[in-house]
């Protein structure tokens, strides 16, 4: 029955701008951690000035804490906040940081020590800030429009990664391999640009969208506050799409928070799985626990690149129809079986090829990106609007609390190596 109703919905949907939509999605996700996976993939020179300190491990460390919080405070609010202007702040901010991340490199003639340290953990907390800003709020947003904005808003975080990465291969390519060389990190300035340029998407583009009218809209007439921003600046209102509605608005109960969690446990409880893992092996066990190679300061960049790219693939699988998969048990045990990549990855560090490992760092990244598209497609189906956008961000609380647990566990690695 609730199929026969979503596709009722999907031939009354306006067929103009679903394109538009879905690629202007596509950089708002891709913006959303363009910034953060810059800080990533320049671990090899953060590593040589604060080697002392393990960045790569305590940046991730900083960075979950102050997302957390921040998801957790949006999330449970998430019915009077104005998404529009939460969106803008989250944006703007990562905007400010990924300048200043260059500009205090520069300012301290990149010599390292404990000040420049610490004044880059306080901008990487700002990163965490921003990034729950902007990513509970995109993910709720997509959750009551079509499932391909979900998917596409998705794989633009995962693309982020893979053209940072793509991004220092070039630079590293192009400079000695030393710590002036190393330095060169103008694509710093890349990343503010497309940071302005979702700033500039999301304020005047995506509200006037004709497909995206009709969403907000839609989930305005089932009893949404947070969109009335978006309406008024794409110049649209509730009222057009009240025949679309199955029920008046005052006879309306939406679900509270607490109840959606709990009609919705499996779902949160696979994406928490599923980032605890990952992020208990990326990117701090990539960078710091896997030997010596051939490829030599080009392994872990490498490594982590690989892992940027699968999870891209993974995010673009679900557009296949039969590659689809939506079993609810199905998703749990998938994201469980994901553990034997612990054991996995251990010996072949230890014991394999750099082969193996290449091959380990890409299956993590596929795995990781389908699922978590998976079950932020699939969890919103069969709810109101207000409830979908509160699932989008109730799936993003429950993801930070796996990337929080996950970069802690990471700190296990180091046990027996003079911890």
């Amino acid at each position: 029955m609730k199929e026969v109703k979503e596709n009722e919905a999907i031939r009354r949907e306006p067929s103009k701008g679903r394109v538009t939509a879905y690629i202007v999605c596509w950089l708002l996700g891709n913006g959303c951690l363009f910034g953060w996976n810059s800080l990533l993939t320049i671990e090899d020179y953060f590593s040589v000035v604060f080697a002392a300190y393990h960045p790569t491990r305590v940046f991730t460390l900083v960075y979950q804490p102050f997302a957390l919080i921040t998801i957790f405070i949006l999330t449970h609010f998430e019915a009077r906040v104005n998404t529009r202007l939460r969106i803008l702040t989250g944006y703007s901010l990562f905007f400010l940081l990924v300048l200043l991340i260059p500009i205090l490199d520069l300012a301290t003639s990149g010599r390292g020590g404990i000040g420049p340290y610490v004044g880059t953990c306080i901008l990487v907390a700002g990163f965490g800030i921003a990034d729950a800003h902007v990513q509970g709020g995109m993910f709720g947003e997509v959750s009551f429009m079509h499932a391909s904005y979900v998917q596409a808003f998705s794989a633009g975080l995962a693309a982020s990664g893979a053209i940072t990465s793509a991004i220092r291969f070039i630079c590293k390519a192009s400079f000695p391999n030393t710590k002036s060389g190393l330095r060169k990190i103008t694509f710093f300035f890349i990343s503010a640009f497309f940071e302005l340029l979702c700033i500039l998407l999301y304020a005047y583009v995506f509200p006037r969208l004709q497909i995206v009218k009709y969403y907000r809209s839609r989930a305005a007439a089932e009893g949404s506050m947070t969109v009335a921003a978006d309406l008024a600046a794409g110049g649209a209102s509730s009222s057009e799409y009240e025949k679309d509605v199955e029920k008046p608005v005052q006879l309306q109960q939406r679900l509270t928070i607490r109840q959606l969690i709990a009609k919705n446990a499996d779902y949160a409880f696979a994406i928490f799985v599923v980032y605890t893992l990952s992020l208990s092996i990326f990117p701090g066990f990539l960078s710091e626990d896997t030997g010596q190679h051939h490829l030599g300061s080009w392994y872990a960049i490498t490594l982590i690149a690989l892992f940027n790219v699968g999870d891209l693939l993974g995010r673009c699988i679900i557009l296949i129809k039969r590659l689809r998969f939506s079993s609810r048990p199905g998703l749990v045990i998938a994201a469980l079986s994901r553990l034997v990549f612990i054991p996995a990855f251990y010996f072949t560090a230890k014991y394999g090829s750099q082969g193996w490992m290449i091959m380990l760092c890409l299956l993590l990244g596929l795995s990781n990106g389908y699922l978590t598209v998976s079950i932020f497609v699939g969890a919103p189906k069969g709810y109101l609007g207000p409830e979908q956008n509160a699932l989008g961000n109730i799936l993003t609380l429950f993801l930070l609390l796996g990337l929080f647990a996950g970069v802690t566990l990471d700190w296990l690695w180091l046990i027996g190596k003079g911890w």
